[in-house]
């Protein structure tokens, strides 16, 4: 079969895979200890590299594939033998071999069964790294939201510093009421605990990106700051259509056939299987030696496994009613993730547009103003804590637009590879 000559392939390139993790992990680990900045592309490779978890996953297909080749095996022959009479005089030895031979089709509906789940392993491995790859950018987007909040947090306290330093100034030219250099010394105080707060939330952010990584990097690495790679939202009809082609949607069709494979197995145990024996039979008391040939069979006439043929049934139904449940839920998954991806996005657009720059904008007038005499300072700090509240919504909604984005890869995968 095409499929399971796939999944061999797919069982020899993880082995290979895990032989090489060692050596993988230590260049992953020299070539971060070297790096100053680390990127996306680094932080997946060194992810798929020594991630524990889905290292574990990758003896599935291993697991799968022994299974499989063990439901392919015929039942082992049996030797016996038999004495009547404890005297040797008068004793009949008996020596048998017997062989049970499997009616109802038992051996094919097992290799049935077992390559199923070899498909799944296959598939679920597939789900994982999806699910893994999908981990490691949102924890890479939590590093990069933390790192511009520090920058920004630095960038607000050179500010408030500034504007600290022109209100002593016009204190101390008498044209200021000193009620303004407590109000600057206040503005200053609440961004150092801002600041404190951003250097502590970027540490966290290192960790857990280091966790998912299964790596953990020098804390003088620092990671890009860049815009979401993907800025147009995907068409909901398109991702819609490619619903069947997703890994938890096609585990979920395969768990079908694993269920209905399960049933036919338990089917075929209602056939008792066949034992043939061949052997021979010596008498000490006739001194003559005589062929023995037997045939067996259980007479199934209270266990049909009829117990387990209907449990077999109501599993394949609780398998389509599960298998509905999940296409319903990434259905309103995907359409509730792209109306956040959208209103994210637009709300992205403009703060880069309009707010921000109009902040800014404000910032400067206010201080040039003041520094005038012609506006107070509480107009400075109200300036001030526009700028500083418009960035970090703006941060806020580009983190928005990357955790969309990485809910919607998470089922369908790499969205910049995809058709």
């Amino acid at each position: 079969m095409p499929g399971l000559k796939a999944l061999t392939a797919c069982s020899r390139l993880e082995k290979t895979a895990r032989g090489i993790t060692v050596g993988v992990l230590w260049l992953a680990g020299a070539n971060l200890a070297n790096a100053s900045t680390l990127t996306l592309n680094e932080a997946l490779q060194t992810a798929f590299a020594g991630n524990p978890d889905l290292a574990a996953a990758q003896w599935d297909i291993g697991i799968a594939e022994g299974e499989r080749q063990q439901a392919g095996l015929i039942p082992n022959p049996e030797v016996s033998w038999e004495a009547e009479d404890t005297r040797r005089e008068s004793r009949t030895t008996t020596v048998m071999l017997s062989q049970p031979i499997e009616l109802g089709g038992k051996r094919g509906a097992r290799i049935d069964l077992a390559s199923r789940a070899q498909d799944a392993a296959g598939i679920e491995l597939e789900r994982k790294r999806n699910a893994l790859r999908a981990d490691v950018i949102l924890a890479y987007s939590s590093a990069q939201t933390a790192q511009q909040r520090l920058q920004l947090s630095r960038e607000s306290l050179a500010l408030a510093e500034h504007g600290l330093r022109v209100a002593q100034g016009r204190i101390g030219a008498g044209k200021s009421s000193p009620v303004e250099g407590t109000r600057a010394q206040v503005q200053l105080s609440e961004v150092r605990l801002e600041l404190s707060r951003a250097e502590r939330d970027q540490a966290t952010a290192w960790q857990q990106l280091a966790q998912v990584m299964g790596a953990p990097f020098p804390t003088s690495v620092t990671v890009q700051t860049a815009a979401p790679r993907i800025t147009t939202v995907p068409s909901s009809a398109r991702l819609l259509e490619r619903l069947n082609e997703t890994a938890e949607l096609r585990l979920a069709k395969l768990q079908i056939d694993q269920r209905e494979a399960a049933l036919g197995l338990e089917k075929s145990q209602r056939i008792p299987d066949l034992t043939v024996s061949v052997g021979s039979q010596y008498s000490e008391l006739d001194r003559e030696r005589v062929n023995v040939v037997g045939l067996s069979m259980p007479i199934p006439l209270f266990n049909r496994n009829q117990g387990n043929v209907l449990a077999a049934a109501r599993r394949t139904d609780q398998a389509r009613d599960l298998r509905n449940a999940t296409e319903l839920r990434l259905r309103t998954e995907i359409q509730n993730t792209l109306n956040q991806w959208q209103t994210a996005s637009g709300e992205v657009d403009a703060f880069k547009q309009t707010i921000l720059p109009a902040a800014q904008s404000a910032v400067d007038s206010a201080t040039r103003g003041f520094e005038m005499g012609k506006f107070g300072f509480l107009d400075v700090l109200d300036a001030q804590r526009t700028l500083i509240a418009a960035r970090s919504q703006y941060i806020q909604a580009v983190s928005e637009t990357t955790d969309a984005r990485v809910r919607i890869e998470r089922i369908f995968g790499d969205l910049a590879v995809s058709p």
